[in-house]
Protein backbone atom coordinates (compact mmCIF):
# COMPACT_ATOMS: atom_id res chain seq x y z
CA UNK A 1 0.00 0.00 0.00
CA UNK A 2 1.25 3.48 -0.89
CA UNK A 3 -0.08 6.94 -0.10
CA UNK A 4 -1.16 9.20 -2.95
CA UNK A 5 0.06 12.74 -2.37
CA UNK A 6 -0.73 14.36 -5.70
CA UNK A 7 -3.17 14.09 -8.61
CA UNK A 8 -2.30 15.51 -12.01
CA UNK A 9 -4.94 17.98 -13.14
CA UNK A 10 -7.08 16.68 -15.98
CA UNK A 11 -5.62 13.17 -15.65
CA UNK A 12 -7.54 9.92 -15.79
CA UNK A 13 -7.02 9.54 -12.06
CA UNK A 14 -8.66 12.91 -11.34
CA UNK A 15 -11.54 12.19 -13.70
CA UNK A 16 -12.07 8.85 -11.94
CA UNK A 17 -12.54 10.58 -8.60
CA UNK A 18 -9.24 9.62 -6.96
CA UNK A 19 -8.07 12.24 -4.46
CA UNK A 20 -4.96 13.26 -2.57
CA UNK A 21 -4.71 11.28 0.63
CA UNK A 22 -6.17 8.12 -0.84
CA UNK A 23 -4.16 4.91 -0.40
CA UNK A 24 -3.42 2.67 -3.38
CA UNK A 25 -3.72 -0.97 -2.31
CA UNK A 26 -3.59 -3.00 -5.53
CA UNK A 27 -3.87 -2.92 -9.33
CA UNK A 28 -5.77 -5.73 -11.03
CA UNK A 29 -5.50 -7.71 -7.81
CA UNK A 30 -1.73 -7.32 -7.44
CA UNK A 31 -0.51 -5.62 -4.22
CA UNK A 32 1.41 -2.38 -4.84
CA UNK A 33 4.42 -1.80 -2.61
CA UNK A 34 6.80 0.27 -4.74
CA UNK A 35 7.46 1.89 -8.10
CA UNK A 36 8.26 -1.40 -9.83
CA UNK A 37 4.95 -2.97 -8.84
CA UNK A 38 3.16 0.19 -9.91
CA UNK A 39 4.84 0.48 -13.31
CA UNK A 40 4.58 -3.22 -14.12
CA UNK A 41 0.93 -3.75 -13.21
CA UNK A 42 -0.19 -0.39 -14.59
CA UNK A 43 0.97 -1.44 -18.07
CA UNK A 44 -2.43 -2.65 -19.25
CA UNK A 45 -5.33 -1.18 -21.20
CA UNK A 46 -7.80 -1.83 -18.37
CA UNK A 47 -6.68 -1.36 -14.78
CA UNK A 48 -8.81 -1.91 -11.71
CA UNK A 49 -7.45 0.00 -8.73
CA UNK A 50 -8.31 -0.95 -5.17
CA UNK A 51 -7.99 2.11 -2.96
CA UNK A 52 -8.75 3.20 0.57
CA UNK A 53 -10.14 6.53 1.80
CA UNK A 54 -10.75 7.24 5.48
CA UNK A 55 -10.44 3.53 6.20
CA UNK A 56 -13.01 2.48 3.60
CA UNK A 57 -11.97 0.52 0.51
CA UNK A 58 -13.32 1.29 -2.97
CA UNK A 59 -12.52 0.37 -6.57
CA UNK A 60 -11.87 2.46 -9.66
CA UNK A 61 -11.56 1.07 -13.20
CA UNK A 62 -9.61 3.06 -15.79
CA UNK A 63 -9.32 2.40 -19.53
CA UNK A 64 -6.22 3.69 -21.31
CA UNK A 65 -3.45 2.84 -23.75
CA UNK A 66 -1.11 0.15 -22.42
CA UNK A 67 1.79 2.33 -21.26
CA UNK A 68 -0.09 5.54 -20.50
CA UNK A 69 0.26 7.03 -17.03
CA UNK A 70 -2.89 7.85 -15.07
CA UNK A 71 -1.63 10.87 -13.11
CA UNK A 72 -0.94 9.68 -9.56
CA UNK A 73 1.84 11.26 -7.49
CA UNK A 74 3.59 9.64 -4.55
CA UNK A 75 5.66 10.91 -1.64
CA UNK A 76 8.82 8.99 -2.58
CA UNK A 77 10.12 8.41 -6.14
CA UNK A 78 10.46 4.72 -5.28
CA UNK A 79 7.09 4.77 -3.47
CA UNK A 80 9.10 3.19 -0.66
CA UNK A 81 12.23 3.96 1.34
CA UNK A 82 15.61 3.19 -0.24
CA UNK A 83 17.09 -0.14 0.79
CA UNK A 84 20.18 0.47 2.93
CA UNK A 85 23.37 -1.46 2.28
CA UNK A 86 23.91 -4.28 4.78
CA UNK A 87 27.62 -4.71 4.02
CA UNK A 88 30.75 -3.26 5.58
CA UNK A 89 33.05 -3.52 2.55
CA UNK A 90 36.73 -3.08 3.32
CA UNK A 91 36.99 -0.54 0.48
CA UNK A 92 33.72 1.34 1.01
CA UNK A 93 34.22 4.95 -0.06
CA UNK A 94 31.44 6.28 2.16
CA UNK A 95 33.25 5.00 5.23
CA UNK A 96 36.19 7.16 4.15
CA UNK A 97 34.27 10.43 4.22
CA UNK A 98 35.39 12.90 6.90
CA UNK A 99 32.93 13.91 9.58
CA UNK A 100 30.79 17.01 9.40
CA UNK A 101 29.35 16.56 5.91
CA UNK A 102 25.61 16.61 5.16
CA UNK A 103 23.75 13.52 6.33
CA UNK A 104 22.75 12.25 2.88
CA UNK A 105 26.40 11.72 1.95
CA UNK A 106 26.74 8.98 4.54
CA UNK A 107 23.75 6.96 3.32
CA UNK A 108 24.71 3.66 1.66
CA UNK A 109 22.08 2.40 -0.76
CA UNK A 110 21.97 -1.14 -2.13
CA UNK A 111 18.65 -1.09 -3.94
CA UNK A 112 17.81 -3.25 -6.96
CA UNK A 113 15.17 -0.75 -8.03
CA UNK A 114 17.78 2.00 -8.29
CA UNK A 115 19.95 -0.35 -10.32
CA UNK A 116 17.19 -0.67 -12.89
CA UNK A 117 16.02 2.95 -12.79
CA UNK A 118 19.30 4.84 -12.37
CA UNK A 119 22.13 2.42 -13.03
CA UNK A 120 23.27 2.07 -9.41
CA UNK A 121 25.31 -1.02 -8.54
CA UNK A 122 23.96 -3.57 -6.09
CA UNK A 123 25.64 -6.43 -4.20
CA UNK A 124 22.64 -8.82 -3.99
CA UNK A 125 23.20 -9.37 -0.25
CA UNK A 126 19.93 -7.81 0.88
CA UNK A 127 17.82 -9.71 -1.65
CA UNK A 128 15.90 -12.92 -1.03
CA UNK A 129 15.00 -15.75 -3.38
CA UNK A 130 11.56 -14.15 -3.69
CA UNK A 131 13.14 -10.80 -4.64
CA UNK A 132 15.21 -12.48 -7.35
CA UNK A 133 12.14 -14.27 -8.71
CA UNK A 134 10.26 -10.98 -8.76
CA UNK A 135 13.06 -9.40 -10.82
CA UNK A 136 12.87 -12.30 -13.27
CA UNK A 137 9.08 -12.32 -13.45
CA UNK A 138 8.96 -8.57 -14.10
CA UNK A 139 11.94 -8.84 -16.45
CA UNK A 140 13.71 -6.01 -14.64
CA UNK A 141 16.77 -5.64 -16.81
CA UNK A 142 19.55 -4.64 -17.15
CA UNK A 143 20.89 -4.96 -13.61
CA UNK A 144 24.23 -3.57 -12.43
CA UNK A 145 25.96 -5.86 -9.94
CA UNK A 146 29.03 -5.30 -7.78
CA UNK A 147 30.68 -8.72 -7.89
CA UNK A 148 34.29 -7.97 -6.84
CA UNK A 149 35.13 -11.67 -6.61
CA UNK A 150 33.47 -15.00 -7.36
CA UNK A 151 35.39 -16.68 -4.54
CA UNK A 152 32.63 -17.09 -1.91
CA UNK A 153 34.86 -16.94 1.16
CA UNK A 154 36.85 -14.01 -0.19
CA UNK A 155 33.64 -12.14 -0.99
CA UNK A 156 32.49 -12.64 2.62
CA UNK A 157 35.83 -11.24 3.81
CA UNK A 158 35.73 -8.24 1.48
CA UNK A 159 32.13 -7.32 2.20
CA UNK A 160 31.96 -8.44 5.84
CA UNK A 161 28.59 -10.04 5.24
CA UNK A 162 28.06 -13.76 5.83
CA UNK A 163 25.56 -13.89 2.90
CA UNK A 164 28.01 -12.38 0.42
CA UNK A 165 29.28 -15.75 -0.81
CA UNK A 166 25.96 -17.56 -0.87
CA UNK A 167 24.19 -14.92 -2.98
CA UNK A 168 26.65 -15.44 -5.83
CA UNK A 169 24.21 -18.19 -6.90
CA UNK A 170 21.80 -15.40 -7.83
CA UNK A 171 24.05 -14.54 -10.78
CA UNK A 172 23.21 -17.88 -12.39
CA UNK A 173 19.54 -17.59 -11.50
CA UNK A 174 19.28 -14.11 -13.02
CA UNK A 175 21.17 -15.25 -16.10
CA UNK A 176 18.91 -18.28 -16.54
CA UNK A 177 15.92 -15.96 -16.05
CA UNK A 178 16.87 -13.87 -19.07
CA UNK A 179 18.24 -10.81 -17.27
CA UNK A 180 21.08 -8.77 -18.73
CA UNK A 181 23.87 -8.20 -16.20
CA UNK A 182 26.51 -5.48 -16.12
CA UNK A 183 29.10 -6.22 -13.45
CA UNK A 184 31.92 -4.41 -11.74
CA UNK A 185 35.02 -5.59 -9.92
CA UNK A 186 36.42 -3.07 -7.44
CA UNK A 187 40.03 -4.18 -7.24
CA UNK A 188 41.94 -4.06 -3.95
CA UNK A 189 45.70 -4.49 -3.97
CA UNK A 190 46.74 -7.90 -2.65
CA UNK A 191 43.12 -8.95 -2.02
CA UNK A 192 41.15 -9.77 -5.17
CA UNK A 193 43.77 -9.07 -7.83
CA UNK A 194 46.25 -11.52 -9.38
CA UNK A 195 44.96 -15.10 -9.49
CA UNK A 196 41.69 -14.09 -7.84
CA UNK A 197 41.00 -11.62 -10.65
CA UNK A 198 41.72 -14.38 -13.17
CA UNK A 199 39.20 -16.62 -11.41
CA UNK A 200 36.52 -13.92 -11.29
CA UNK A 201 36.87 -13.08 -14.97
CA UNK A 202 36.69 -16.76 -15.94
CA UNK A 203 33.57 -17.34 -13.83
CA UNK A 204 31.80 -14.28 -15.20
CA UNK A 205 32.72 -15.05 -18.80
CA UNK A 206 30.89 -18.39 -18.47
CA UNK A 207 27.68 -16.39 -17.85
CA UNK A 208 27.83 -14.71 -21.28
CA UNK A 209 25.52 -13.68 -22.98
CA UNK A 210 23.72 -12.70 -19.76
CA UNK A 211 26.84 -10.91 -18.49
CA UNK A 212 27.41 -8.40 -21.27
CA UNK A 213 30.06 -6.18 -19.68
CA UNK A 214 32.39 -6.14 -16.69
CA UNK A 215 34.41 -3.14 -15.51
CA UNK A 216 37.56 -3.50 -13.43
CA UNK A 217 38.12 -0.36 -11.34
CA UNK A 218 40.57 0.46 -8.53
CA UNK A 219 39.30 0.94 -4.99
CA UNK A 220 39.12 4.65 -4.18
CA UNK A 221 41.29 5.42 -1.16
CA UNK A 222 41.02 8.70 0.71
CA UNK A 223 43.15 10.19 3.48
CA UNK A 224 40.40 9.42 6.00
CA UNK A 225 40.96 5.69 6.57
CA UNK A 226 41.79 5.72 10.29
CA UNK A 227 40.53 2.54 11.90
CA UNK A 228 39.61 0.95 8.55
CA UNK A 229 41.04 -2.11 6.81
CA UNK A 230 44.59 -1.43 5.67
CA UNK A 231 44.65 -0.99 1.90
CA UNK A 232 47.41 0.35 -0.31
CA UNK A 233 47.08 1.98 -3.73
CA UNK A 234 48.32 0.22 -6.86
CA UNK A 235 51.69 1.36 -8.19
CA UNK A 236 51.98 2.55 -11.81
CA UNK A 237 53.70 -0.73 -12.74
CA UNK A 238 50.90 -2.74 -11.11
CA UNK A 239 48.30 -0.67 -12.95
CA UNK A 240 50.05 -1.50 -16.22
CA UNK A 241 49.98 -5.22 -15.35
CA UNK A 242 46.26 -5.03 -14.56
CA UNK A 243 45.52 -3.31 -17.87
CA UNK A 244 47.52 -6.00 -19.68
CA UNK A 245 45.71 -8.80 -17.83
CA UNK A 246 42.21 -7.43 -18.41
CA UNK A 247 42.94 -6.55 -22.03
CA UNK A 248 44.40 -9.99 -22.77
CA UNK A 249 41.38 -11.73 -21.25
CA UNK A 250 39.08 -9.39 -23.17
CA UNK A 251 40.94 -10.18 -26.38
CA UNK A 252 40.31 -13.90 -25.83
CA UNK A 253 36.61 -13.23 -25.25
CA UNK A 254 36.51 -11.11 -28.40
CA UNK A 255 38.03 -13.95 -30.38
CA UNK A 256 35.72 -16.64 -28.99
CA UNK A 257 32.49 -14.74 -28.31
CA UNK A 258 32.66 -11.70 -30.57
CA UNK A 259 32.78 -9.26 -27.64
CA UNK A 260 35.50 -8.49 -25.12
CA UNK A 261 33.14 -8.15 -22.10
CA UNK A 262 35.96 -7.03 -19.75
CA UNK A 263 37.33 -3.48 -19.56
CA UNK A 264 39.82 -1.78 -17.27
CA UNK A 265 38.81 1.69 -16.13
CA UNK A 266 40.47 4.85 -17.43
CA UNK A 267 42.08 5.35 -14.04
CA UNK A 268 44.31 2.30 -14.47
CA UNK A 269 45.53 3.54 -17.87
CA UNK A 270 46.16 7.05 -16.61
CA UNK A 271 48.07 6.00 -13.50
CA UNK A 272 50.13 3.53 -15.56
CA UNK A 273 50.94 6.26 -18.09
CA UNK A 274 49.46 4.19 -20.90
CA UNK A 275 47.63 5.56 -23.95
CA UNK A 276 43.87 5.09 -23.81
CA UNK A 277 42.23 2.78 -26.36
CA UNK A 278 40.31 4.12 -29.35
CA UNK A 279 36.54 4.38 -29.33
CA UNK A 280 35.89 1.09 -31.16
CA UNK A 281 37.66 -0.81 -28.37
CA UNK A 282 34.84 0.04 -25.94
CA UNK A 283 32.07 -1.55 -28.03
CA UNK A 284 29.48 1.16 -27.48
CA UNK A 285 30.69 2.19 -24.00
CA UNK A 286 28.51 -0.09 -21.83
CA UNK A 287 30.42 0.95 -18.68
CA UNK A 288 30.86 4.65 -19.43
CA UNK A 289 29.36 5.87 -16.15
CA UNK A 290 31.79 3.62 -14.30
CA UNK A 291 34.76 5.49 -15.72
CA UNK A 292 35.44 3.10 -18.58
CA UNK A 293 36.15 4.90 -21.83
CA UNK A 294 34.96 8.23 -20.50
CA UNK A 295 38.03 10.16 -21.67
CA UNK A 296 38.09 8.57 -25.12
CA UNK A 297 34.37 9.17 -25.60
CA UNK A 298 34.67 12.81 -24.57
CA UNK A 299 37.63 13.55 -26.86
CA UNK A 300 36.02 11.76 -29.80
CA UNK A 301 32.80 13.74 -29.27
CA UNK A 302 34.77 17.00 -29.16
CA UNK A 303 36.52 16.11 -32.41
CA UNK A 304 33.23 15.24 -34.12
CA UNK A 305 31.42 18.32 -32.83
CA UNK A 306 34.16 20.69 -33.96
CA UNK A 307 33.27 19.81 -37.55
CA UNK A 308 30.18 21.97 -36.91
CA UNK A 309 31.92 24.83 -35.13
CA UNK A 310 30.46 27.20 -37.73
CA UNK A 311 27.01 26.61 -36.24
CA UNK A 312 28.05 28.10 -32.89
CA UNK A 313 27.08 31.76 -32.47
CA UNK A 314 29.79 33.47 -30.45
CA UNK A 315 31.52 36.82 -30.67
CA UNK A 316 34.52 36.07 -32.87
CA UNK A 317 35.90 39.59 -32.56
CA UNK A 318 35.87 39.82 -28.75
CA UNK A 319 38.88 38.36 -26.94
CA UNK A 320 37.89 35.83 -24.30
CA UNK A 321 40.26 34.55 -21.60
CA UNK A 322 38.93 31.81 -19.33
CA UNK A 323 40.23 29.31 -16.79
CA UNK A 324 39.19 25.66 -16.55
CA UNK A 325 39.80 23.95 -13.22
CA UNK A 326 39.51 20.18 -13.12
CA UNK A 327 40.88 17.06 -11.45
CA UNK A 328 44.47 15.96 -11.84
CA UNK A 329 43.53 12.85 -13.85
CA UNK A 330 41.41 14.77 -16.38
CA UNK A 331 43.59 17.87 -16.77
CA UNK A 332 45.84 16.61 -19.62
CA UNK A 333 42.82 15.51 -21.64
CA UNK A 334 40.90 18.71 -21.00
CA UNK A 335 44.00 20.54 -22.24
CA UNK A 336 43.90 18.46 -25.44
CA UNK A 337 40.22 19.33 -25.96
CA UNK A 338 40.85 23.02 -25.34
CA UNK A 339 43.75 23.11 -27.78
CA UNK A 340 41.51 21.66 -30.49
CA UNK A 341 38.90 24.38 -29.86
CA UNK A 342 41.39 27.25 -29.65
CA UNK A 343 43.09 26.16 -32.88
CA UNK A 344 39.80 26.99 -34.64
CA UNK A 345 38.68 29.94 -32.51
CA UNK A 346 41.59 32.36 -32.37
CA UNK A 347 39.97 34.86 -30.01
CA UNK A 348 39.81 32.28 -27.20
CA UNK A 349 42.55 31.87 -24.62
CA UNK A 350 42.20 29.23 -21.95
CA UNK A 351 44.27 28.19 -18.95
CA UNK A 352 43.72 24.65 -17.63
CA UNK A 353 44.57 24.11 -13.97
CA UNK A 354 44.84 20.68 -12.35
CA UNK A 355 43.33 20.90 -8.87
CA UNK A 356 44.83 18.72 -6.15
CA UNK A 357 42.28 17.08 -3.88
CA UNK A 358 43.24 18.13 -0.36
CA UNK A 359 39.82 17.29 1.06
CA UNK A 360 40.04 13.54 0.37
CA UNK A 361 43.80 13.24 -0.14
CA UNK A 362 46.24 13.02 -3.01
CA UNK A 363 45.25 9.50 -4.09
CA UNK A 364 41.88 10.87 -5.22
CA UNK A 365 42.45 12.48 -8.62
CA UNK A 366 39.00 12.34 -10.26
CA UNK A 367 37.19 15.61 -10.89
CA UNK A 368 33.87 14.59 -9.34
CA UNK A 369 35.26 14.49 -5.81
CA UNK A 370 36.75 17.98 -5.77
CA UNK A 371 35.26 20.38 -3.24
CA UNK A 372 34.73 24.11 -3.13
CA UNK A 373 37.65 24.40 -0.72
CA UNK A 374 39.90 22.47 -3.12
CA UNK A 375 39.09 24.91 -5.92
CA UNK A 376 39.68 27.91 -3.68
CA UNK A 377 43.02 26.57 -2.49
CA UNK A 378 44.23 25.90 -6.04
CA UNK A 379 42.92 29.12 -7.60
CA UNK A 380 43.25 31.82 -4.95
CA UNK A 381 46.73 32.78 -6.16
CA UNK A 382 45.94 32.44 -9.87
CA UNK A 383 45.32 35.35 -12.21
CA UNK A 384 41.73 34.67 -13.29
CA UNK A 385 40.13 36.62 -16.10
CA UNK A 386 36.68 36.46 -17.75
CA UNK A 387 35.19 33.27 -16.35
CA UNK A 388 36.02 30.12 -14.40
CA UNK A 389 34.72 26.79 -15.67
CA UNK A 390 34.39 23.81 -13.32
CA UNK A 391 32.91 20.29 -13.84
CA UNK A 392 29.23 19.97 -13.01
CA UNK A 393 30.04 16.53 -11.58
CA UNK A 394 31.57 18.24 -8.53
CA UNK A 395 28.08 19.32 -7.41
CA UNK A 396 25.17 17.31 -6.06
CA UNK A 397 22.21 16.56 -8.35
CA UNK A 398 20.51 19.88 -7.54
CA UNK A 399 23.60 21.67 -8.86
CA UNK A 400 23.96 23.93 -5.83
CA UNK A 401 26.52 22.42 -3.43
CA UNK A 402 29.97 20.85 -3.45
CA UNK A 403 30.70 17.92 -1.14
CA UNK A 404 31.94 20.33 1.53
CA UNK A 405 28.62 22.24 1.41
CA UNK A 406 30.19 25.24 -0.32
CA UNK A 407 28.38 26.64 -3.36
CA UNK A 408 29.53 27.91 -6.78
CA UNK A 409 28.23 31.33 -5.70
CA UNK A 410 30.49 31.19 -2.64
CA UNK A 411 33.46 30.25 -4.84
CA UNK A 412 32.66 33.03 -7.28
CA UNK A 413 32.54 35.60 -4.48
CA UNK A 414 35.81 34.39 -2.97
CA UNK A 415 37.65 34.43 -6.31
CA UNK A 416 36.00 37.51 -7.77
CA UNK A 417 35.16 35.84 -11.07
CA UNK A 418 31.98 34.34 -12.58
CA UNK A 419 31.80 30.56 -12.18
CA UNK A 420 30.17 28.35 -14.79
CA UNK A 421 29.56 24.62 -14.33
CA UNK A 422 30.11 22.36 -17.33
CA UNK A 423 28.62 18.95 -18.03
CA UNK A 424 30.66 16.05 -19.36
CA UNK A 425 29.20 16.71 -22.78
CA UNK A 426 30.99 17.92 -25.90
CA UNK A 427 28.37 20.51 -26.88
CA UNK A 428 28.11 21.95 -23.38
CA UNK A 429 31.89 22.03 -23.08
CA UNK A 430 32.40 23.84 -26.38
CA UNK A 431 29.64 26.33 -25.53
CA UNK A 432 31.24 27.02 -22.14
CA UNK A 433 34.64 27.63 -23.69
CA UNK A 434 33.19 29.93 -26.37
CA UNK A 435 30.82 31.67 -23.94
CA UNK A 436 27.70 30.96 -25.98
CA UNK A 437 24.53 28.87 -25.90
CA UNK A 438 23.94 25.59 -27.73
CA UNK A 439 23.16 25.87 -31.44
CA UNK A 440 20.76 22.96 -30.97
CA UNK A 441 18.48 24.54 -28.35
CA UNK A 442 15.77 25.51 -30.85
CA UNK A 443 15.97 22.04 -32.41
CA UNK A 444 15.38 20.48 -28.98
CA UNK A 445 12.37 22.72 -28.38
CA UNK A 446 10.90 21.86 -31.77
CA UNK A 447 11.42 18.13 -31.24
CA UNK A 448 9.72 18.29 -27.85
CA UNK A 449 6.81 20.29 -29.13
Amino acid sequence: MVNIVDIERGSRAEKSGIKKGDVLISINGHPINDVLDYGFYLADKRVKLLLSRDGKEFEVTIHKETYDDIGLGFEEPLMDKKHRCENACIFCFIDQNPRGMRESIYFKDDDSRLSFLHGNYITLTNLSDADIQRIIDMHITPINISVHTTNPSLRVKMMKNKRAGDVLRYLNKLADGGCELHCQIVLCRGINDGAELDRTMRDLAVLYPAVTSVSVVPAGLTAHRDGLYKLEPFTPAECADIVAKVTSFGDNCKSKLGTRIFFASDEFYIKAGLPLPCGDFYEGYPQLENGVGMVTSFLDDIKSELEFIGDYSYDKDKPRHITIATGEAAAPYITTAVEKICSLCYNIKCDVIAVKNKFFGGEVTVSGLLTGSDFLSALSTQNLHDELLIPASTLRAEGDLFLDNKSPAWLSEKLGVPVRTVKNDAVDFICAVLGCTSPYENEDINENG
